[in-house]
């Protein structure tokens, strides 16, 4: 699976632009806000329905304009497909495959699998639960269907019944309908917290190996789901903190409140690890995810990183470049010393400056 082409019309700084892509490793570099970030985005939003950044609609959308196109070209297993994006102001996005509009964004799970890494998820460990969960539910979503529907309507529950626990604290008025909120909840939330369960056991699987390489055999990872609440007490949790519930307005219990934790060599990095430790614990998190994307789709994945070399020492460096030399990569940042320092091959290299994006053949190296 590779991408082989990116257009933009009216999407952030990019007026019009038009790229081929290689089905190998691409560097994207150029001084900072030029507009490196936003193709990673583009790609991704293209390919998820979402922009990495948690961005909205319109707030990709130029200046003055009311809509902005994403066209993107996928081959895969022998097929070449295209993707259109219609993003408006003030209406839904629209969303075509192969010049067939979709009606749900489901529709393009399997199509494109991304890897998107960023300096921020180097902190995904010391950072809140908010940005573990994140880490999780964006993997397991492109990886089971399922998994994206049940947390789409999850939300949609917690969201109404929260709406709910605080029209009854105002006007003391339908009580009784918070039991239909708490079953679809219970069915949501239980199959969520089953699929999690799963993806660490099968992270953890790939992760030791990884870590231990990084770290020259000298730390042991485990990540630790730590749910919460068990779903054969979801049930009853729920009803015992009803009335906590009505007092703050909101749901208390349930896979929106979980988390996981990060040991290694038996002590938890989240509170206690240096820097260093978490986002090597990061880095091999973002690695692992790789190899698992692999072993499920029986393909590669698509990964995107987005100035993450930047961030991290020569060694580390090293193992991550080395470790993607058989998947496409898209790789921004602001110069090319790295990968002339250690002579990595490079397929293609573009400059990006104010909006622009030239391909630099004199750069490349075979």
């Amino acid at each position: 699976m590779y991408i082989k082409s990116l257009e933009l019309k009216n999407y952030r700084n990019y007026e019009q632009l038009c790229i081929n892509i290689d089905s190998g490793i691409n560097i994207f570099y150029g001084d900072n806000a030029q507009g490196k970030t936003n193709i990673l985005e583009a790609l991704y939003l293209c390919s998820t329905t979402k922009s990495h950044r948690g961005s909205k609609d319109r707030e990709v959308i130029q200046f003055e304009r009311e809509e902005s196109h994403i066209r993107m070209t996928v081959y895969k297993q022998g097929v070449t497909h295209r993707i259109d994006m219609h993003l408006k102001k003030n209406r839904p996005k629209g969303i075509a495959i192969d010049g067939i509009p979709i009606r749900k964004a489901s529709e393009l799970f399997g199509i494109v699998n991304i890897v998107f890494f960023s300096p921020e998820d180097l902190n995904i460990i010391k950072n809140g639960p908010s940005e573990r969960r994140r880490f999780l539910d964006g993997e397991i979503c492109q990886l089971s269907r399922m998994y994206m529907m049940e947390l789409a309507n999850y939300n949609k529950v917690v969201a109404q019944r929260n709406k709910l626990l605080k029209e009854i604290s105002f006007s003391g008025k339908m009580a009784d309908t918070l039991d239909i909120w708490d079953i679809q909840m219970e069915r949501y939330g239980k199959s969520i917290i089953s699929r999690r369960e799963e993806f660490i056991r099968q992270l953890n699987q790939i992760l030791r190996g990884i870590h231990q390489n990084l770290t020259g055999g000298k730390e042991e990872i485990e990540l630790i789901y730590e749910p919460n609440v068990r779903e054969e007490d979801f049930a009853s949790e729920l009803s015992k903190g009803r009335e906590r519930d009505l007092r703050f307005g909101q749901s208390g219990v349930g896979p929106h409140r979980d988390d996981f934790c990060v040991k290694v060599n038996g002590i938890d990095i989240r509170k206690f690890g240096s820097q260093g430790q978490q986002r090597t614990a990061a880095l091999s998190c973002k690695l692992a995810e790789i190899q698992l994307v692999q072993e499920e789709i029986h393909d590669t994945p698509v990964l995107l990183l987005d100035d993450v070399l930047s961030e991290l020492d020569s060694s580390r460096q090293n193992y991550l470049l080395q470790s993607i030399h058989n998947i496409q990569t898209l790789i921004t940042c602001t110069g090319l010393d790295e990968f002339v320092e250690n002579q990595f091959e490079v397929n293609k290299v573009f400059r990006v400056a104010e909006g622009t994006v030239v391909q630099n053949k004199q750069e490349e190296s075979k």
